[in-house]
């Protein structure tokens, strides 16, 4: 696992727990600035912004409203396991595996994609505090 995964993985963590933004950038300052050096922060920064930019439009809009997104999927997951069980229909059945993937995948998909805009402003934020140090 590079350290970009690692970083995702710890921004993952801190985006479970119901705090806001501002403390959720301040634990993973401090766990940031204890596994990466400079040069790989500026390196993981960059990597970060390409990747975020790479998305576009579709990416953003999945980053910002992935729940609203996967409800539908939802919906159709939950009408399938009506049909299937109510009207023994186990053609309906399909409606429940395709449902419940494209709403796991829509939900994972944002959800990393906040974890790196979260790593990203970790990243801007630790370079700004360094570059006002040194000055």
């Amino acid at each position: 696992m590079n350290s970009v995964e690692r970083l995702i993985v710890m921004a993952e963590d801190e985006l479970t727990e119901f705090s806001t933004d501002a403390r959720k950038i301040e634990k993973l300052r401090r766990k940031i600035g204890l596994t990466l050096s400079a040069n790989e922060q500026r390196q993981a920064k960059e990597q970060l912004k390409t990747e975020l930019a790479e998305g576009g439009q579709l990416a953003e809009f999945v980053e910002n409203q992935r729940q609203s997104i996967a409800l539908p999927f939802w919906g159709v997951t939950g009408l399938g396991l009506l049909i299937g069980v109510a009207l023994e229909q186990p053609a309906a059945f399909l409606f429940v595996v395709v449902g419940t993937l494209a709403a796991w995948t829509v939900q994972k998909w944002g959800w990393r994609l906040q974890a790196k805009r979260l790593i990203l402003k970790t990243l801007e934020d630790l370079e700004r505090g360094a570059s006002q140090s040194a000055s």
